[in-house]
C-alpha cells in the first residue's frame, strides 16, 4: 500500500482494530463471488482449520471470526476491488489510481 501512493479520499481501514462487519464482508463479496477469493491461504490460524471442510459458508464465518484469514491488502477504488500483494495486483490497482 506504501507504494501506491493513496488519494486523502480513500480511507485506510486497520481490521486489526475495527474487525470487519457482515455488511463489509457483503460488500466485497459483490465483487469476487467468492468468500475464497477473499482467503489469505498462508494464515498461520488455518492451519488450526479442516481444510477439507472448507465450504464458502465456513469460509465467511472465517474471516468474520478473525483478521488474519482475510487476503491483505485489500483496495475498493472506483467499484474495482484489488485483493492482495502480487506484483500484478499492485500495478493494476496503481494503474487505476493513477488513471
Amino acid at each position: 500500500m506504501k507504494t501506491l501512493e493513496l488519494p486523502s479520499s480513500i480511507d485506510l481501514v486497520d481490521i486489526k482494530k475495527t474487525p470487519l462487519s457482515e455488511t463489509d464482508l457483503s460488500s466485497l463479496y459483490a465483487h469476487t463471488a467468492s468468500y475464497e477469493a477473499l482467503l489469505n491461504k498462508r494464515a498461520q490460524k488455518l492451519k488450526e482449520v479442516d481444510k477439507n471442510s472448507l465450504t464458502e459458508e465456513k469460509i465467511k464465518d472465517l474471516l468474520l471470526a478473525h483478521y488474519t484469514f482475510l487476503k491483505r491488502p485489500v483496495l475498493l477504488y472506483n467499484n474495482r476491488l484489488f485483493i492482495g500483494n502480487t506484483t500484478a495486483t499492485i500495478k493494476a490497482a496503481k494503474a487505476a489510481i493513477d488513471g
